[in-house]
């Protein structure tokens, strides 16, 4: 009987100890995947389209926006930390590096520059404009002013875009009349964006090559701008001839034409369209292949977030700093004709 007791004795401890060990797994597991659904902290580098400044003070609210979406999808986020990078290959690198987690607002050849470093997360939908659809930049000029639609598109131009300057008149009235050169072209002093940037640069030089058998490289009268806006500060004012934008960034600046950029006609008397490009991918929102943090579950999350985000009064008034009305799904298949064009400029190094 006695030795009856000590074995069940033995056995129900043995019993208390497997069930503790099983315990004290299950709660090991149970950290550790509440653990993974914590993010110390999340770096997103917002594109430089347009003024940092301006920039910094518009994307301030997302961080609070997303830290509350994110949460609604399982993940605690303690740190949103948002920069604005100095140009567009700066966010490129640091996608590459594994030093920013997330890009915002990246152009599709930025993307294509930097593709083995990052991954299309999202595509931004936008309002179409009132001549979507027209490469004549006489049909451009003859129904201005641009407006927008209530068609979302995921594509749109860029426009070569010439001022009041006596050059910016001669260009514009060249490009009405069928007999815009390469010399005039090259005489008129330019105002470029980034070397990554598919409006500002990669898609112009293209248009350039198809329409006068030369690149963007080859024009001897060029200034490299840190935004859009400050080169329709330079154009209002002739320090510039012509610069590439994307269509139709004149409807952003019109007020800030005859104000802060000093011009005293309308945007719209002032400028003309001498050049239109095909079809470019909108903006996107890329992900680091080297971060940590980015794993297949969380990025997930973050689309499901940030779509959610674009919903939102809050979210709305964040997005459409950059002229975006939402987002869908994307991937690589989206930019391929920014590939094309980012690999020919890369073969004419």
């Amino acid at each position: 009987m006695k030795k009856t007791s000590k074995k069940v004795i033995g056995l129900t401890a043995s019993a208390l100890i497997a069930v503790s060990l099983l315990a004290a797994c299950g709660n090991s597991s149970s950290a550790s995947k509440s653990d993974s659904k914590t993010i110390s902290n999340l770096k997103i580098s917002f594109i430089p389209s347009k003024n940092p400044d301006d920039i910094t003070t518009a994307t301030k609210p997302i961080a609070n926006i997303l830290k509350s979406e994110l949460k609604k999808q399982g993940y605690t986020v303690k740190n949103i930390d948002t920069s604005v990078g100095t140009n567009y290959q700066a966010v490129g690198e640091g996608l590459d590096a594994g030093s920013v987690d997330v890009g915002y607002g990246m152009s599709a050849t930025t993307y294509a520059m930097y593709q083995d470093g990052s991954t299309p997360l999202l595509m931004a939908t936008r309002k179409g404009l009132s001549n979507d659809g027209s490469d004549s930049a006489k049909y451009w000029n003859e129904h201005k002013p641009t407006t927008k639609t209530d068609k979302e598109v995921t594509s749109y131009s860029s426009l070569i875009i010439a001022g009041n300057s006596p050059m910016g008149k001669k260009l514009a009235k060249e490009a009405n009349d069928g007999t815009l050169t390469w010399k005039d072209l090259n005489d008129a002093k330019w105002g470029l964006e980034s070397t990554s940037s598919a409006a500002g640069y990669m898609y112009p030089s293209q248009w350039l090559t198809e329409n006068f058998k030369h690149s963007i490289r080859d024009l001897k009268n060029t200034v490299t701008m840190d935004s859009y806006d400050s080169a329709m500060a330079q154009l209002a004012s002739g320090q510039i001839d012509v610069m590439p934008e994307y269509a139709d960034a004149r409807m952003d600046d019109a007020a800030k034409w005859t104000t802060t950029f000093g011009a005293k006609e309308s945007i719209w008397d002032d400028t003309n369209v001498i050049g239109v490009t095909p079809a470019i991918a909108n903006d996107g929102i890329m992900v680091s292949e080297k971060s940590k943090i980015m794993t297949a579950d969380f990025k997930k999350a973050l689309s499901a977030a940030i779509k959610d985000m674009a919903k939102t009064d809050e979210g709305k008034k964040v997005i459409a700093f950059y002229s975006h009305d939402g987002y869908v799904d994307s991937t690589k298949a989206d930019y391929k004709t920014a590939i094309k064009v980012a690999n020919s400029m890369s073969k004419a190094n």
